[in-house]
């Protein structure tokens, strides 16, 4: 495979000017998913960045640098951790033990690849599957962007619909006309343009950015100085901060690990799209092994700090497809700018204080690739929907997982409440393993090749 237009290679080091921008455009990308994850969840904003940069710089460790994929704050887990906090009263520990359980699932899916292969787990998750739930992801995230760009207070907002329509104009524009390095940063001319248009429009809160200015300039030693400058997250470690023993029970383990499911589905259908994108096999090499383990560690990470659970983001291989700067240093830039910033205060407040209505237009086009991607897996995969298995495979996956579909049981004690992507893909997988012709949810230009094939590719 061979990425068209390829504008900069995996292993590629830019200059350090365009390095800088390239990186910091990645980080505006994350940054409102990944900040409104914890916003949703009454997370520390500042430790999801850290604990996202820190994430992001193992898995690029673990993948041996050949994936050029940042790791985020998962929206899968946006439910499951609010109600790992409410379960027995457990708060952030709970959330964050059943986190630390969901990357267990990883690891432990990734040693069976790693032992068995990839056929069983493609049998599982065929592209039939996976593009439908990648789809229902995109467009599951859609009410959110449609919500920041419309919605100011819970009530619709025409001034801050026009500011986030107005953003998402410069980002298109930017994106389709811009030529030479310009061209390259279109997401970042899109939020830095919404945020000019926003302070004239007079939607921009700066109050943060001044006292974290004020406490700057009116330090009267070096020691006042950094120790303005610099601020310590608030951390939420195990044996330190807590006991996980006493919030591990059942009933988080039943909420958390059953989303791992949905994120792996997801984890491979950004894998199979970024090798797309990216011209490379990612399958094949580094090894979706390697790529798995990595998104659980990043997890893991997470868990220790007091951040939301990590995932690839699709915002960023938006970013990619559109820029084709596929470096790796980039991306790994991006994640040591997300930990400076999380420990820098005025920076902080500064990216803090972009309106949700520029955040809003942006996402609006880079939720929306996430959920063509699903769309184009279909396509380059060739899964024919006029067969009526495939059609009523993914219809149900569609209408389920958009439609924001549960089921609620109780095992003793346990409260188990499957919802919206997690139900839709484990219902979609038991359709394909159920239904006959199974053949045919691979399509004709599946990207997997056998196991053989995969083992004699240099790891």
């Amino acid at each position: 495979m061979a990425a068209k237009n390829m504008v900069m290679d995996v292993n590629e080091v830019p200059k350090l000017s365009k390095w800088i921008i390239f990186s910091i455009q990645h980080l505006f990308a994350m940054f409102g998913a990944t900040i409104l994850v914890p916003a949703l969840t009454d997370l520390p904003p500042a430790v999801a960045l850290v604990s996202s940069g820190a994430g992001t710089l193992a898995y690029l460790l673990i993948t041996r640098g050949k994936i050029p994929a940042y790791l985020g704050s998962s929206f899968a887990f946006i439910y499951p951790v609010q109600m790992a906090m409410l379960s027995q009263e457990s708060g952030i520990p709970g959330a964050m033990v059943g986190s630390f359980l969901a990357g267990l699932v990883y690891g432990v899916l990734a040693l069976l690849i790693a032992a068995f292969g990839l056929n069983w787990l493609m049998k599982i998750l065929p592209p039939v599957v996976v593009g439908p739930v990648i789809i229902v992801i995109g467009l599951g995230l859609a009410p959110t962007a449609v919500d920041m760009a419309m919605n100011y207070d819970g009530a619709y907002s025409g001034k801050h619909f026009t500011v986030a329509l107005l953003t998402l104009a410069i980002t298109l524009i930017g994106s389709l006309f811009f030529k030479g390095f310009f061209g390259l940063i279109p997401i970042l001319i899109g939020i830095v343009g919404g945020y000019i248009i926003s302070l004239f429009a007079g939607i921009v809160d700066t109050s943060g950015v001044s006292a974290a200015w004020n406490q700057i300039v009116s330090a009267g030693s070096v020691g006042e100085f950094f120790g303005a400058i610099f601020i310590v997250p608030d951390f939420v470690i195990p044996f330190v901060h807590y006991s996980p023993f006493d919030v591990l029970s059942w009933n988080i383990a039943a909420i958390m690990m059953p989303v791992a499911i949905v994120t792996i589905a997801e984890h491979i259908g950004d894998q199979m799209v970024l090798s797309k994108v990216a011209g490379r096999n990612f399958i094949k090499n580094p090894g979706l092994h390697r790529s798995i383990l990595g998104d659980g560690v990043a997890t893991i990470i997470a868990s220790v700090l007091g951040g939301p659970p990590n995932t690839t983001y699709g915002e960023n291989i938006g970013v990619l497809a559109i820029t084709r700067v596929f470096s790796v240093f980039v991306i790994g830039g991006a994640a040591v700018f997300a930990i400076l910033f999380g420990f820098i205060g005025i920076i902080t407040e500064l990216i803090a204080s972009i309106p949700p209505a520029v955040m809003g237009g942006v996402s609006i086009l880079l939720f929306g690739i996430i959920a063509s991607s699903g769309l184009r897996m279909l396509i380059d995969n060739q899964v024919d929907l006029g067969d009526k298995r495939n059609l009523m495979v993914s219809s149900v996956i569609l209408v389920i997982g958009i439609g924001g579909a549960m089921i609620k049981f109780d095992i003793g004690d346990v409260n188990i409440e499957i919802a919206g992507m997690a139900l839709a893909t484990i219902i979609g997988i038991v359709l394909n393993l159920i239904l006959p012709g199974k053949e045919s949810g691979f399509g004709n230009g599946n990207m997997f090749e056998t196991d053989e094939e995969i083992n004699n590719t240099e790891a």
